[in-house]
């Protein structure tokens, strides 16, 4: 039963890649005006003349005067080929732009999902067990102000921590003579060095918010009855949380890898901005104000991409973790 429920949902995600593929095009393709557009515009408001049949003529060499539904399959059928397209604005492979900034836009993900994980889960669980206690109000707090915090005002905090108190620049994931360096054992390390920062930034809200849901999700199920009667049984405390309730209340750990991964990548846009971090979020978001539709969609399909991929082992997680799922 649970192979065939795994088999049917990795089969449903075949169709549904295609329409989210077509959707990410479509919504690349929405604004009025095409990148030769806002070309133009730039060119008139710099002083510079415009040379109308000049942009007609790039208008066709690049398709773009083609129907939506030309354009689409021309890309789509590059895409599964590994071709994503020229860059309109950098003049380059999208594939030689996206990857490395993808990479280590997941790598940052995948970290401050670890690092939220161990934060929430262990803090969430005392918070339930110890109720209205001192330490439970102490946690309260702090999950309300890592709330109501934004990641960037706390990265602004910390940069001028790092440079006015240690002397350190906290920006970047990278030293300065490793930036351009090619991938070795040593930029590794380096990168292991600075990763921290915006990782702890970006995961404050994220454990905030998962602190709580744990607690009230645990706090629910150590109510009902199969706990008292196991507790009756001479069960001993620590068993009885681990192996019934907590893994009950893990849910909302496991239903959130399907959205945790876009939403850090596209959602730390501002926070890459201020740490100057080398990720995914400001090239896209450069690339939606040029509306380089090539390199835009790129990044709007792989961050949909991840969203589907994310729900898929989420809910394969879910039906092995919760007894309760139905597969039907």
């Amino acid at each position: 039963m649970l192979l065939t429920y795994i088999v049917k949902r990795i089969i449903w995600t075949i169709p549904f890649l295609f329409a989210v593929s077509l959707v990410s095009f479509a919504l690349i393709q929405a604004p009025p005006g095409d990148y030769l557009t806002t070309f133009a515009a730039t060119l008139a408001q710099s002083g510079d003349m415009v040379d109308e049949q000049r942009l007609e003529a790039l208008r066709t060499r690049y398709g773009l005067d083609q129907p939506f539904i030309v354009q689409y399959w021309k890309w789509i059928s590059g895409v599964l080929q590994g071709d994503f397209g020229i860059s309109f604005e950098w003049q380059q492979p999208v594939s030689h732009l996206i990857w490395e900034r993808m990479a280590l836009s997941v790598c940052l993900a995948l970290s401050t999902l670890l690092f939220t994980w161990a934060i929430a889960f262990p803090i969430g669980i005392y918070s339930a067990v110890r109720k209205y206690s001192i330490g439970d109000y102490i946690v309260t707090t702090i999950g309300f102000l890592g709330l109501a915090l934004p990641n960037f005002l706390l990265a602004l905090v910390l940069m001028y921590v790092g440079v006015v108190y240690f002397g350190a620049n906290v920006g970047g994931l990278f030293s300065q003579e490793y930036q351009m360096a090619p991938w070795s054992w040593a930029k590794v390390v380096d990168l292991l060095e600075h990763i921290w920062i915006p990782v702890v930034i970006l995961g404050t809200s994220s454990s905030a918010a998962l602190i709580r849901i744990m607690r009230a999700n645990l706090l629910d199920e150590l109510n009902k009855p199969y706990v008292t009667t196991a507790r009756a049984k001479g069960l001993s405390e620590f068993k009885l949380l681990i192996k019934y309730p907590v893994r009950l209340a893990l849910n909302p750990f496991v239903s959130t890898i399907g959205w945790a991964f876009p939403q850090l990548i596209s959602g730390a846009v501002i926070t890459a901005f201020v740490l100057s971090l080398p990720t995914a979020g400001p090239l896209l978001l450069q690339a939606l104000l040029a509306q380089d539709m090539y390199l835009a969609g790129a990044f709007i399909l792989l961050l949909c991409t991840l969203t589907v991929v994310g729900m898929l082992v989420s809910d394969i997680l879910l039906a092995l973790l919760d007894p309760r799922i139905r597969y039907q």
